[in-house]
C-alpha cells in the first residue's frame, strides 16, 4: 500500500510517497525538492531516497550525481561518506567529478582521438593530449531528466538523457538511462543502460569520491583495502594505458590482500610516481558464468564502516584524490585537499577504442548497453 506524507527539509514542505509491504515490513522514502536553476535557466532538482535503517542518499538531476551517501558506523551513527557540494553552484564550477554519473566514455582516450570502421572521431582534449570523461561537457555536465520508478528492491530513481549524435564528437544519438535503487541492505545499485543509431562506443561509471570516516575527515590512507585483480594496466606518462596488462604480484599494486592504501602509496615505483599514487585500472578476476562478482573491499578501521563493490565489468579504477588541491571547497565549506577520498570507479578499460586487445566498448545499433555496480556499505566490529 502507499501513504501520502508531507516532510519538511530545509524550509520547503514537499510531498514523497511511502511505499509499505506489511508482509516483508520494507519500507522507505524518496523526496525531492528544486535544487536551483544552472546558468542556462535549467530547473535542477535534488531527490532524496530514504530506506528502512535510515540509510539516504541524496541525487541530483545535475550530472546525476550522489551528492551525498550517509551510512552508519559500528554504532549506528550515521555520517555522510561522499565528498560533494552543499549548492548546486558547487557542481556546476566542479573540475573533480564528485559523484557524477561520467560518459559518454568514463577515463582516458589517448590523444583524443579514436577510429570506428576506418573514420576517425577527433575529441576534445580536455587532459594534456587526452580526451577525459567524456570531455568539455560530458554527462557529469548534463540536466538529467528524473523520475520515481517501482522496485521490488527499495526506493529508486531512474534517469534519462539523449547525448545527440555529434555530442562532444563522439557518433549517433545516444538514449542512456541510470538507475540507481537504494536497498533495504544497504546498497546503492546503479544499472546503465544505452541504445544508440550509430556505432559508437560506451563505457559509464560513477566517480563518488569516499571516505568511510565522513566526508572532509581527513585523509583515506589509514583504509584497508583489498581488490580482486592479479593485473593492473600500466600507464605511460599521460595515464593512458601501454597495453600491457601487468601482474601485481611484487609490486604496490597488489591488493589481493586486505592492505592499508597508505602502506604503499609514496613507493619508489615509476607507475607509483606517474599518477602522483594509485590512478590505476585493475584487472578484475571474474568467474565464468557469474553475473556480477566482488571487485574490492573497503574498511575504515575508527569507525568499522565496510564498502564492497560488486560489479560485472571487467576493470576498476583505483584513484586516491591525488589531484585534489584544497582548491575545491566543499561540504561546510571544508577544504578537500590531497588524498582525502578514493574512488573505486567500476569501467571497462581506459583508452580501449585504441587498444583492439581491450575489452570491446562498442555499441552498434540493435544492441543494448547494460551494466550494474553495487555499492554495498555494512560495518565490522
Amino acid at each position: 500500500m502507499k501513504q501520502t506524507l508531507w516532510i519538511k527539509l530545509t524550509g520547503t514542505v514537499l510531498m514523497t510517497t511511502l511505499a509499505t509491504s506489511g508482509a516483508t515490513g520494507k519500507s522507505g522514502t524518496t523526496a525531492k525538492t528544486s535544487w536551483g536553476k544552472t546558468p542556462d535557466g535549467e530547473e535542477v532538482d535534488l531527490y532524496t531516497l530514504t530506506n528502512k535503517n535510515g540509510v539516504e542518499v541524496a541525487i541530483s538531476t545535475y550530472g546525476g550525481a550522489v551528492v551525498s551517501l550517509k551510512v552508519p558506523d559500528r554504532n549506528g551513527k550515521l555520517a555522510d561518506a561522499v565528498l560533494g557540494y552543499d549548492s548546486l553552484d558547487g557542481y556546476v564550477n566542479d573540475k573533480s567529478y564528485f559523484g557524477a554519473i561520467i560518459g559518454r566514455y568514463g577515463n582516458r582516450i589517448g590523444h583524443a582521438r579514436f577510429t570506428l570502421d576506418g573514420k576517425t572521431y577527433t575529441l576534445a582534449k580536455n587532459n594534456g593530449e587526452n580526451s577525459l570523461h567524456g570531455g568539455i561537457k560530458g554527462f557529469n555536465k548534463a540536466v538529467w531528466t528524473a523520475k520515481e520508478t517501482p522496485s521490488p528492491d527499495g526506493q529508486a530513481l531512474e534517469l534519462t538523457y539523449l547525448s545527440k549524435d555529434g555530442e562532444e564528437g563522439f557518433p549517433g544519438n545516444l538514449h542512456v538511462r541510470v538507475i540507481y535503487t537504494l536497498t533495504d541492505s544497504n546498497e546503492l545499485k546503479i544499472g546503465y543502460s544505452a541504445t544508440t543509431d550509430k556505432k559508437t562506443v560506451v563505457n559509464l561509471t560513477n566517480h563518488s569520491y569516499f571516505n568511510l570516516a565522513g566526508a572532509g575527515s581527513g585523509d583515506i590512507l589509514g583504509h584497508i583495502l583489498m581488490i580482486e585483480a592479479d593485473k593492473f594496466t600500466p600507464v605511460d606518462s599521460g595515464l593512458i594505458p601501454t597495453g600491457e596488462l601487468r601482474d601485481v604480484a611484487g609490486t604496490p599494486f597488489d591488493f589481493r590482500k586486505p592492505t592499508a592504501i597508505g602502506a604503499r602509496i609514496n613507493a619508489d615505483d615509476e607507475q607509483i610516481k606517474l599518477g602522483g599514487g594509485y590512478d590505476h585500472n585493475f584487472v578484475l578476476r571474474r568467474n565464468p558464468g557469474d553475473p556480477i562478482s566482488l571487485a574490492a573491499r573497503v574498511m575504515e578501521p575508527k569507525t568499522g564502516r565496510v564498502l564492497e563493490v560488486w560489479t560485472d565489468q571487467p576493470g576498476v579504477q583505483f584513484y586516491t584524490g591525488n589531484f585534489l588541491d584544497g582548491s575545491a571547497k566543499g561540504k561546510g565549506g571544508l577544504a578537500y585537499t590531497k588524498r582525502s577520498a578514493f574512488c573505486l570507479e567500476t569501467q571497462h578499460f581506459p583508452d580501449s577504442p585504441n587498444q583492439p586487445k581491450f575489452p570491446s566498448v562498442v555499441l552498434s545499433p540493435g544492441e543494448r548497453y547494460h551494466t550494474t555496480t553495487i555499492y554495498k556499505f555494512s560495518t565490522e566490529k
